[in-house]
């Protein structure tokens, strides 16, 4: 029941922040209440305040006794939603599929996967030598086990 209740919430409040989306809403044993949110331009302080007082000043603390968080997806948490693989289009990740690990710049995202470019050095078809290539590859959103998006310092 209570759960429900603070999904309520959460979701009336998300609708009033269309650019907001949640990645993860859990409700532990003692009422600890836990929110990841994430962002088409990124999530600030203002936006967990935002969501943060729309559901703690919609409860009673006198019939619930809860601790509310609510947090970003940090910058190396892996990228699970494809809405976050859209808003990272243009910046390096790496990809782990049970078959490889790929690093290269994240170019499309679709509905149903994501395509990844880099250059690789192979050797040259004929004579000695190595010669950078263009690659690509399309990686379906089922294949894909883990993905982050590789910082830059």
């Amino acid at each position: 029941m209570f759960k429900e209740r603070v999904k309520s919430l959460l979701d009336k409040a998300l609708e009033e922040h269309p650019s907001l989306f949640l990645i993860d809403f859990t409700v532990g044993g003692d009422n600890n209440i836990r929110v990841i949110l994430d962002g088409d331009t990124g999530v600030n302080l203002q936006d967990c305040m935002d969501i943060s007082r729309a559901i703690e000043h919609n409860l009673d603390r006198e019939k619930e006794d809860f601790s509310l968080e609510v947090t970003s997806a940090g910058a190396t948490s892996p990228l699970l939603l494809p809405r976050q693989y859209h808003k990272n289009i243009g910046r390096k990740i790496k990809v782990r599929t049970e078959a490889e690990e790929l690093e290269g710049t994240l170019t499309q995202a679709s509905e149903n996967s994501i395509t990844l470019e880099w250059k690789a050095r192979e050797p040259k078809p004929v004579g000695k030598g190595k010669v950078t290539v263009q690659k690509k590859q399309e990686i379906a959103y089922s294949d894909i086990q883990q993905a982050k998006v590789i910082l830059k310092f």
